[in-house]
């Protein structure tokens, strides 16, 4: 397996959302090294991003599987996605919360892309 799109190249997002489902295949890697490149922001907002898992790819739970720090400025990101003790998470996928103060422009707006691959 190589490396996999969790939000496609250059997503540009003005709202709060979800990506799509990324399936983890049993008897494939449960370790992954997971990017965050924001390409683009504007001043006052925030971006918060998390990955969720699910069984089924239907029923996402209640808590993320990994969440981000808080993003205000353009730059990369990696963390490490831990899936050895959750068996049960057949399929991975991103969601992003964006919040934006001022008075400039009304909704926020951020470009990004997420990417994972196994570690190692």
């Amino acid at each position: 397996m190589t490396e996999f799109h969790l939000v496609p190249p250059e997503t540009e997002v003005t709202a709060s959302g979800d990506g799509q489902a990324f399936e983890a295949a049993p008897g494939g890697p449960r370790l992954f090294v997971v990017r965050l490149d924001l390409s683009k922001t504007i001043e006052q907002q925030s971006l918060e991003l998390s990955l969720w898992g699910s069984a089924d790819g239907e029923s996402w739970g209640t808590m993320p599987l990994l969440k981000f720090p808080q993003r205000f400025y353009a730059g990369s990101t990696q963390m490490v996605l831990d899936l050895t003790a959750r068996p049960e998470v057949r399929f991975i996928r991103a969601r992003w919360d964006l919040n934006r103060w001022g008075r400039v422009r009304p909704e926020p707006m951020f470009r990004f892309t997420v990417t994972a691959r196994p570690a190692g």
